[in-house]
């Protein structure tokens, strides 16, 4: 079993619209991925402002608590490179679930997450 990704590529710039984008149009296809042959699933967006972190982090937690013992984190961020080597970093860190890490110097990130 292996560590799938899910990228969700667009989402509204508030962060109200955004959850519940993501709560209508991609949650459903997660937990199809989760229901799979996968030991992980890494949900990869776009970088937003500080306000989006709450929500996320409830996605990557709750999703974690739900399918445990398979992994969930949510990685945030535009830097490609970046991304890539927290992909490879978590599909190889077995102890991580329910996280978002947020990558490549988030424009308006909240500088204590």
């Amino acid at each position: 079993m292996s560590q799938a990704t899910l990228r969700i590529d667009a989402l509204p710039a508030g962060a109200l619209e955004a959850s519940a984008t993501f709560y209508r149009e991609w949650l459903e296809q997660a937990q199809a991925i989760l229901g799979g042959d996968c030991a992980a699933l890494a949900m990869v967006v776009p970088a937003a402002p500080y306000d989006h972190a709450d929500w996320r982090r409830a996605v990557a937690r709750d999703l974690a608590r739900a399918w445990s013992p398979k992994r969930v984190n949510m990685v945030a961020g535009d830097d490609a490179a970046a991304i890539a080597e927290t992909l490879a970093f978590l599909a190889s860190a077995p102890g991580v679930t329910g996280q978002l890490l947020q990558v490549g110097g988030q424009a308006g990130a909240d500088p204590a997450s």
